[in-house]
Formats: structure tokens, sequence, C-alpha cells
């Protein structure tokens, strides 16, 4: 980690009093309110809050990047000793990279797919300085190696399509550092990447840090990797700075309420170590910091019924045609001979990075992808024998959170009209009674009746989201499929809505299928764990054993990779390593291997 700087260095960036303010309706609204803080040369700020409280808006305000005429940036934005709110834009321009440069939060809109990008990152360079093509080629294969994207010179003319999400991400800050600025601005750098990809990158731009002194301003939600990363921290809520300091005094000794209710949401790995249950998440007062007792949910599983959920070497492979007759060249074997049981009332855990078969897996459960081979027995009958109208039927019983809940709503319809639509047409009732259905699913998610006539843009993420989980228990299923149904939230908003869906497993009985690349929220609410990787389950069992006594190296790999929220234990850099998950592609004609398991202890199993 970079050292700490010293109090009399001038700092590189001293934003003073900065209010931005866009224009509504013909008026002026501040959306960030007289916010000040610096950064010293080498040093790593992080701002830190939830959705809408304006971190995003800063950093564009700092880049000058908002659309001059409907917003209006006031205070004093000094860089480097210049106030670059009274630079013209031909000005602001050179600055922009030379000085200071940004990577933003998703690298696949940022980069151009029409253009290689050893083309984009060479852009960068010449736009900056006067150097020759073949010049440009030679320090963009260097600045790739740096960021660690092996072969440099080989995926110089590769296209983004070809590149995984933690490299794209590579690719960004190749592009940024490319004239070695003073000032790197990382805008949720790490959000939409797997937990250990994410460690790889904050690695990264630690090393790229201590080897050019760069300062870094990190702008995130995530209270782990603010521990990890930053020296200081300014916590901002509703477009206002409610607190800043070190890091470590953010932490231990915050004062603010709501500082205090950010940090209790924060999952925590290790926490539920002696709790054989899950456990709500405790329940904080943003105005006053106080917080309830979270207490372990009740036991709902009952030993010895038969699972409302049998999966029986599950199988879905999918046929990649190429050449000028598009004959097959091979597969991906995306699940490969998945088994498991589900019981009422329990959370089973599916995890693994991106890539790894578990979305899949949901996906040919519901048979919204038709699997090629295996069983899927829900209450004994195997739903893949099932005809069209057999199907319609289960899906009253299994039913669907998606990870989108804005794409999984129509915009144009309200929002007690999607709740109604799936009782109605199972014709579990009439439009009377689908209305009184709506008011009580509302209710029952944390919602009032009369959101009924609104529509769906009118709700923020988290209220979207109780919507689908209302839509989902329209039809009242034994088993719901949460596909990643947390993990574009906020922190607060997370604590909230797992703590509803472990109220409503409790009250209604529910089986999840609890389908996450999150192991501390994972680590929370499952009762058991299943790992995959390449399509594959290498380690299941009782939560408490796989997390307490992980067996298979890439479930010891996921583990250890997740950013712990403590900043006395950063983690050593290096301990995520450099390598991506491997494809799943094979040829046409592989023979398939089938997967071994020796038992650690009671019902928990581990590839050999």
């Amino acid at each position: 980690m970079a050292s700490h700087p010293s109090p009399k260095t001038d700092p590189v960036l001293s934003v003073e009093n900065l209010t931005t303010s866009f224009m509504v309706d013909g008026e002026w609204r501040p959306v960030v309110r007289d916010v000040s803080f610096t950064v010293a040369p080498g040093e790593t700020v992080a701002i830190v809050g939830e959705s809408g409280s304006g971190k995003s808006v800063t950093s564009l305000s700092i880049m000058r990047l908002l659309q001059a005429d409907t917003s209006r940036i006031e205070g004093r934005i000094m860089l480097d000793g210049r106030d670059i709110l009274q630079l013209p834009e031909s000005t602001m321009r050179h600055v922009r990279g030379n000085d200071v440069a940004m990577i933003f939060q998703e690298p696949m809109t940022s980069l151009n797919p029409l253009f290689t990008i050893g083309d984009q990152i060479s852009e960068a360079l010449r736009c900056h300085s006067p150097i020759s093509a073949a010049d440009a080629r030679v320090e963009t294969i260097r600045l790739l190696e740096k960021v660690r994207i092996p072969s440099g010179a080989s995926r110089f003319d590769e296209y983004p399509h070809r590149f995984s999400g933690g490299m794209r991400q590579r690719v960004m800050i190749a592009m940024a550092l490319a004239s070695r600025p003073k000032l790197l601005i990382a805008d949720e750098p790490t959000t939409a990447l797997d937990v250990t990809i994410q460690g790889q990158i904050l690695d990264l731009i630690k090393t790229l840090q201590e080897e050019d002194g760069t300062s870094v301003l990190f702008i995130t939600h995530d209270m782990g990797v603010v521990a990890e990363i930053a020296d200081r921290t300014v916590v901002m809520y509703r477009g206002e700075q409610v607190e800043s300091g070190a890091t470590s005094d953010i932490f231990f000794r915050a004062k603010h309420p709501y500082t205090r209710a950010l940090l209790s949401a924060v999952p925590v790995l290790g926490s539920m170590a002696g709790h054989d249950r899950p456990m709500r998440f405790p329940v904080v007062d943003t105005a006053t910091g106080l917080s309830d007792i979270p207490i372990e949910a009740a036991d709902t599983v009952a030993s010895g019924e038969q699972p409302v959920l049998q999966v029986r070497n599950l199988t879905k492979r999918f046929d990649i045609h190429s050449g000028l007759f598009s004959r097959l060249s091979g597969r991906i074997h995306a699940v490969e001979n998945v088994s498991f049981d589900l019981h009422a009332g329990e959370t089973l855990a599916l995890v693994g990075e991106s890539g790894c078969g578990k979305s899949t897996t949901g996906r040919a459960i519901m048979r919204l992808i038709e699997p090629q081979a295996g069983s899927v027995l829900v209450d004994g009958t195997d739903i893949l024998s099932l005809d069209k109208a057999g199907m319609r039927d289960m899906r009253k019983t299994v039913q669907m959170i998606f990870q989108d809940p804005f794409a999984s709503l129509n915009p144009r319809m309200r929002v007690g009209a999607a709740i109604a639509e799936p009782y109605l047409e199972h014709k579990m009732g009439n439009a009377r009674q689908a209305e009184g259905v709506v008011a009580d699913l509302l209710v029952k998610v944390g919602l009032s009746p009369d959101m009924a006539s609104r529509y769906p843009h009118e709700f923020s993420g988290g209220q979207r989201q109780r919507i689908c989980i209302a839509r989902a228990l329209a039809l009242d299923p034994k088993v719901i499929v949460a596909d990643e149904s947390v993990s574009a939230l906020d922190v607060s908003i997370k604590a909230q809505v797992i703590n509803l869906l472990l109220d409503l497993q409790q009250s209604l009985n529910l089986a999840f299928l609890f389908i996450s690349h999150d192991m501390a929220v994972v680590e929370r609410v499952s009762h058991r764990v299943a790992v995959m990787y390449l399509g594959e389950i290498v380690e299941i069992g009782p939560r408490a054993d796989v997390f307490g006594n992980p067996q298979h190296a890439y479930t010891k790999k996921l583990i250890s990779a997740v950013p712990i929220p403590d900043p006395d234990r950063r983690r050593q850099k290096g301990r995520s390593g450099n390598d991506e998950i491997k494809s799943p592609m094979r040829p046409a004609d592989y023979e398939v291997v089938p997967i071994q398991y020796r038992e650690v202890s009671p019902g928990h199993l581990v590839a050999t």
C-alpha cells in the first residue's frame, strides 16, 4: 500500500465548497451541496455512499463531464494548483487524460466494439502527445503488459468482445494511465466484477500506485473495498458530505448515524461462526444510528421429509458451429452432471464466478432453457417430461426472481397489474380477489397497498426488487430460484431485501435456490452451499462446513478473495492470483469423465 503522504505536501486535488445543480422544470436544483476534500500525492481517498448520494456526480464535476447547458458547478476545484472550473473547454480537453484520468464502472460500454483494444489505447496516447503510430503501438503493448494482460503484443489487434470483464477493466486502466496522469478517478471500477477478479483489479491499482506515485480518488458503495484500498474516506448521504477522516477512524470511531448504519449493513465473512442457521442483518435507524439485535432464523427445515426439489445429473451444453457450412466445431459444457436436493424451508446457495454455470442451472431447472439430460423432480414429478399444460401448472410451485428488477417489469404496466398478472393467468381467482391478493403481497414485502397504481420507474431499485418478490409469491410457490437477486443493490437495501427473504421463508416455509457470487451474503443466508466451477459442483455441504473447512482449491480461492471490511486486516497483494476462470468450451468429440466425490464429514462432499 502507498505510504501515507506528509501533511505538508501540497495536494494534487483540492475540492472546496463544491455545489453541483441541474436544471429541472426551469429551476436549478442542487444535487451535491458544499462538498470539500483534498487528495495528496500518492494517496487514495474513497468517496463512499449509496445510489443517489451524489458521489458519481462529484467525480463527473471534477472531470467537467456534465452537460454544460443543464448543469452548474460552483465552488473551487484546484488540480495541481489550477482552478479547473475557470479553464476554457479547449484547455480542459488537454487536462483530461494528461493530468487527470477516469476509469468508469462498466468497461464494455466504455470501449468501442468496432475498434481493436490496441487502436483505442493508441488513440488515447496520440491525442495527448505527438508520437508516431509505430511508437504508439510499442507504448500500448508496454501498457498492456503493465496492467498484467498476458501476451500484450498478440492481443493488440483483438476486439473488446474477446476479453472477459476483468480483462476489459484492465484495458480501461491501461487507457487511463496512457499519459501518466497525476490523479486517477476510479468510479465503481469493481462493482460488476466477480470477487476474485475484483481482488486482482484492487491489487493492480495498488501496485501501479506504488510504481508511479499516482493519486487515486476511488468512488464506491462497497465498504469492504474502502477498507482494502483507501487511506482516507469521505462519506456522502443525499448530496452532502456527512463525515470524513482516516479510514480506520471512519470504521472504528464513526460519529454520524448514517456512517454507522452503512457499516452495520455490510456482511462480514466469518461473522456467522457459531451460528447454525441463517441470520437477519441488524436494522439501523439512519437518523439515530441505533440498531436492533439480529436473531437467528427459526429452524424451518424438517429432517427426514422428501425434498421439494431433486436435481439429478442435470446437463446443458451449447453447440458451437463455425466455417462456411456451419459445421459443429465444439460445445460449451455449461452445466455437467449437476445433482442436489432442496428441502422445504431450506436455502441452498449456488456460488461461483461468472461463466461457472450457476445461472444456467437455475434456468434449466425452470425450463427457460431445455437441458440435454438429467431429471428435475418437483414434489416427485419430473418436470423435464411434462408437456406445455403440465409445465404451466408446475410454475405455480417453482418461481424465479431475476437479477435486474427493472428489466423484469413491463414499464407500461402498473405494478399492481404486474403482480396480479400470474394470479389471473393461472385462474386462481377473479379481478376483485386479485386486488386483495396484491394489497396483501405489497404489505408482505414492506410496501403499501396504494403503491399498486404506480409504474416501475417511480420506484427505487430496492423497491422494484420487492415488487418482483411479491409477483413471485402471487402463485403461492414452494420453491423460489433467486438468481443474483440482491447483487445490484446498495448495501443497506441488500440487507433489507435479504431480511425480507428470510422472514418470508420462515412464515411461508419457502425453499430457496440462492444463486450468487457474493460469498459474505451467502454465508449469512444459506443452510447449505454448493460451489460450481466449469459447470460442475466441486464442493457441497452445510454452510458452516464449507466456510469453516473448505477443501477444494477453488472454494479456498473464492473465500480468500473476499474483501474484509476492516482496515487493520488489509489483504496482502497477490492473494487473488492473476488467473481467469478457464473456458468451458470443449471439442465436439470430447468425452466427459464423471466427477468423483469423497465425503469430508456428514453431507460435506468434495470433488477428488
